[in-house]
């Protein structure tokens, strides 16, 4: 795996908490949303239908970020306007 450079954004989701979390690099925004809906709708689908009894999922969308360290962190993403991932997708914006 490439070291994250400032900038780069990934994608984490957490099928069942308190389990540890997955990360999917994303190239922008928008495929960002698309990754977490189809998980979303993916773990909808087993609780339908009976693959899994419940769930307790999460996921967001990070960047990888200069904050003055020695090296870059992952935080979550927030758009100009300090609105999440979450936000834009549920108001139609994504």
């Amino acid at each position: 795996m490439n070291k994250p450079m400032v900038g780069d954004l990934r994608i984490f989701w957490i099928p069942q908490v308190p389990m540890k979390a997955f990360y999917v690099s994303v190239e922008n925004i928008k495929e960002a949303a698309k990754i977490l809906r189809i998980l979303a709708n993916y773990d909808i689908f087993q609780f339908q239908n009976r693959i899994k009894p419940d769930y307790s999922n999460a996921g967001g969308l990070q960047i990888c970020e200069d904050l003055g360290g020695d090296t870059p962190e992952w935080n979550d993403w927030y758009n100009e306007n300090d609105v999440d991932i979450d936000s834009l997708m549920d108001h139609g914006e994504l």
